[in-house]
């Protein structure tokens, strides 16, 4: 286990062996983190959050209460992870067998969601991997996220569905001609198709 000294874990968090923490990342109550995750610096773990094995966490990163990350997820710097988010892992979920045995590790391929830097994932979200959201893509509240979210998006419903597109602030963009600009900062993109460029 290799945990900062600068780490803030409270006593009632479960970390296995072969973690490792970044400096400044806090984790808080009851979360658990598993065998061989990676949390970057400076993360803020949420009371009840679940990291699973292997997990990729950048740095910056917001997972909060009761989220559910499953490996093997890889998650970019800057992500926020909202209450109660589950990333699932196993395309085809079975408990048992066809034969009535338990299905083991050796029965099934896990995949996994991988998430870019900036983005945003609301609360209750589910992901449905494998499924990629691209940087600063936003996935609204209750989204069902069944196929890849380009970067930038707004994403809304079930399944999710693009509605919008959001800028590197969170906020939508308001068309401006064949444009689309940032209320916030001002910055410009230009969309082609399901991709959008920053222009300034």
């Amino acid at each position: 286990m290799t945990i900062s000294d600068t780490a803030a874990i409270q006593p009632s968090a479960d970390i296995d062996d072969g973690v490792a923490v970044g400096p400044g990342t806090r984790i808080w109550h009851l979360a658990q983190v598993r065998t061989g995750a990676v949390l970057g610096a400076d993360c803020n773990i949420g009371r009840g959050a679940y990291i699973g094995p292997g997990v990729v966490l950048g740095d910056a990163c917001k997972v909060q209460n009761y989220a559910l990350v499953y490996e093997p997820a890889v998650i970019g710097d800057g992500v926020f992870i909202g209450p109660a988010v589950v990333f699932t892992n196993d395309e085809f979920p079975r408990a048992a067998n066809p034969d009535g045995s338990l299905k083991g590790g050796d029965d099934w391929h896990a995949v996994g969601v991988t998430v870019g830097d900036g983005a945003s994932i609301g609360a209750r979200a589910v992901c449905i991997a494998p499924v990629t959201i691209g940087a600063w893509a936003l996935v609204a509240a209750g989204a069902v996220v069944t196929r890849d979210v380009p970067a930038h998006a707004l994403v809304a419903g079930v399944p999710a569905r693009r509605i919008g597109w959001v800028g590197r602030t969170g906020r939508p963009l308001v068309a401006d001609g064949d444009r689309w600009v940032c209320p916030d900062s001002g910055e410009r993109y230009a969309a082609d198709g399901d991709a959008l460029t920053l222009l300034s």
